[in-house]
């Protein structure tokens, strides 16, 4: 449910939602995924809906209202800087080494003129901003198929493959070994908020032009992970 926007800073991260969101436009054929839970589906995607609403929107819009945008912005830098272990173990198990070695590149780059990540100096840069990779789009890269679809609570519309991708990702996150883990949840929630934040409106937009927002989500979701696969 999350959706990520930026003024001047734009990620590759960021770059691929934008093409998650134009698939909801497109005339192409969504690959089919058996969705045998959809009565439960219905039901997490109705809870989210409603905590985005009732909680996540208020609480991002009041921090939002007392952070400059320009200060946000450098916090969504850090936190994707940091996920770099992610995107490069998942682009050498896809045996995608220029990819690794671009993503270090950048990495080191920002890390060190760009402080710590904060700022982003590599954006001028083309070759230093692959597209990022996870562990859902390396097992799609081995042949593990969709499996089935599923919506997650908080974290929205996912597949068997990628809910078990994403447990592969906690792994690799240094955030997730910030003790004790309170703080690392803390920062992940910080993170969210941050992020929600900086594209108040946007899913409220593709809701609305949905007729049925699940099936639009749904589909729109298993288009962007066949497009991210194959690249």
């Amino acid at each position: 449910m999350s959706v990520f926007t930026d003024t001047g800073e734009q990620t590759a991260l960021e770059d691929e939602y934008d093409e998650w969101t134009d698939d909801l436009e497109e005339d192409e054929a969504v690959p089919q995924v058996h969705d045998p839970l959809e009565r439960l589906n219905r039901g997490i995607f109705a809870f989210n809906d409603f905590f985005y609403f009732k909680f996540l929107k208020p609480v991002a819009r009041g921090y939002g209202f007392i952070t400059p945008e320009p200060v946000r912005v450098r916090v969504k830098n850090f936190f994707y800087n940091i996920g770099f272990p992610v995107r490069f173990v998942n682009d050498i198990l896809q045996i995608k080494f220029k990819r690794a070695g671009q993503g270090t590149c950048r990495f080191v780059f920002n890390s060190t003129v760009g402080i710590l990540g904060f700022f982003n100096p590599a954006q001028k840069y083309s070759w230093m901003n692959p597209l990022p990779e996870d562990t859902g789009q390396t097992f799609g890269t081995w042949g593990i198929g969709n499996g089935f679809y599923i919506v997650l609570p908080i974290l929205g519309p996912s597949t068997l493959r990628d809910s078990v991708g994403v447990a592969g990702d906690y792994c690799l996150q240094p955030v997730s070994y910030i003790r004790p883990f309170y703080i690392s949840l803390g920062a992940r929630s910080y993170e969210v908020v941050n992020k929600t934040s900086l594209s108040i409106g946007e899913y409220e937009s593709l809701k609305e032009s949905a007729l049925d927002p699940y099936t639009a989500f749904k589909d729109a979701y298993i288009q962007y992970r066949k497009k991210a696969i194959q690249e």
